[in-house]
């Protein structure tokens, strides 16, 4: 059986440093990590960033919901940041976890290629749809908000 991946690859003018500050610093991350298209609330990924600790996806809203967790599987700053991605009520069963890899590679003085790998969906395709759909918003939101200091403005769809 083959394992569905989803792979995005972005080129951002700025600097590695700043790409990692932006995956890893909470202050940053509610700043981009936001549906630009629709109403989903901003979030922000929490972990301590080393390798084996946890990190949880929350909302950073007043509920502080927590939508996703995993471990941090590789920490290499500025260059590599991997992590397990899972359901927080299926965060004991293995084998429902996906795997993210965010490698972040220099070319030239100001201009960072991101690579970001989501792998291990083949159980899931509802993850695998979900996914899809949000890593080019997100990412889309990261390259403006490091080129420009502003993420995209979030626009409100009709019911």
């Amino acid at each position: 059986m083959s394992k569905p991946s989803f792979v995005y690859v972005t080129y951002i003018a700025t600097t590695p440093e700043k790409v990692w500050r932006a995956l890893v610093d909470t202050d940053v991350t509610r700043q981009y990590w936001a549906d630009p298209i629709g109403n989903c609330a901003p979030h922000v990924n929490v972990s301590d960033w080393k390798a084996g600790s946890p990190w949880a996806h929350q909302r950073a809203d007043e509920t502080g919901a927590i939508d996703m967790v995993g471990k941090v599987l590789e920490s290499r700053p500025p260059q590599r940041l991997v992590i397990t991605w899972a359901r927080p009520a299926e965060v004991d069963d293995e084998r429902k976890h996906s795997r993210v890899t965010f490698d972040i590679a220099a070319h030239g003085n100001q201009l960072v290629c991101l690579t970001v790998t989501h792998e291990d969906l083949e159980h899931d395709p509802q993850m695998l749809a979900g996914i899809s759909g949000g890593w080019p918003k997100v990412l889309s939101n990261l390259k403006s908000l490091l080129e420009t200091g502003h993420a995209l403005p979030r626009v409100a769809l009709a019911a």
